[in-house]
């Protein structure tokens, strides 16, 4: 005798959940049906109303009544808090609130601009800009100023000021997350965005241009 059931009807009758083995529980989703362990559930119905705390037969009755699925959203509460809903539907929206989560979610890096002593005007206001960009995006800038030969030899507190010059080039507003200092190929120092000036700048800049 085949007492294998189909999935819209797989679940407690009593005779079935009397002979039949419940089901693997996958690892990398929720309980639903007759997966379901609890005895007491709170439930939300199928349009969001709280059903109480019912048994898990009684739950499940409701679940099937309305045609949908007894899914387990909470089940490290006590009693799990289960909702009545398809099934398939729960993971698509699931999986539409997952990925809008990690799109909101910006990877902060530490980007290197690199100029020398003689880096000229039109160079330096690219590579800010391109600064001003990264500052923007959320990532820190590490700005170094490139030393070989000669230029090693001039004084730190000119090869410092010429970093300095850069970095008021930059068209963001910023603040020293690490000093200028020396480092293994010049001078270097880094900045992170300071995103309350920015948002001041923008304002002002907006009520300057509403007011012309």
């Amino acid at each position: 005798m085949d007492i294998s059931l189909p999935r819209e009807v797989d679940m407690c009758d009593s005779f079935f959940c009397a002979i039949l083995p419940a089901p693997p529980v996958a690892t990398d989703r929720l309980r639903i049906n007759n997966e379901i362990r609890a005895q007491e559930l709170r439930v939300i119905g199928a349009n969001g109303e709280n059903l109480g705390v019912l048994s898990f037969a009684a739950a499940f009755a409701a679940a099937k009544t309305a045609g949908l699925d007894l899914i387990e959203i909470s089940p490290s509460i006590v009693p799990p808090v289960a909702k009545i809903m398809d099934y398939g539907k729960f993971e698509y929206e699931r999986s539409k609130k997952e990925k809008a989560a990690k799109a909101k979610v910006k990877i902060s890096e530490t980007k290197e601009i690199q100029i020398k002593v003689g880096t000229g005007d039109n160079d330096m206001a690219l590579k800010a800009k391109k600064a001003a960009e990264w500052l923007a995006e959320g990532h820190r800038v590490r700005a170094e100023l490139f030393l070989k030969g000669r230029y090693k030899g001039m004084s730190e507190e000119f090869l410092k000021a010429r970093l300095e010059k850069f970095l008021l080039r930059v068209p963001y507003a910023y603040k020293m997350a690490e000093p200028i200092t020396k480092s293994p190929k010049g001078f270097a120092g880094v900045i992170e965005r300071d995103l309350a000036t920015q948002q001041k700048r923008e304002k002002e800049s907006k009520q300057k241009n509403e007011n012309q």
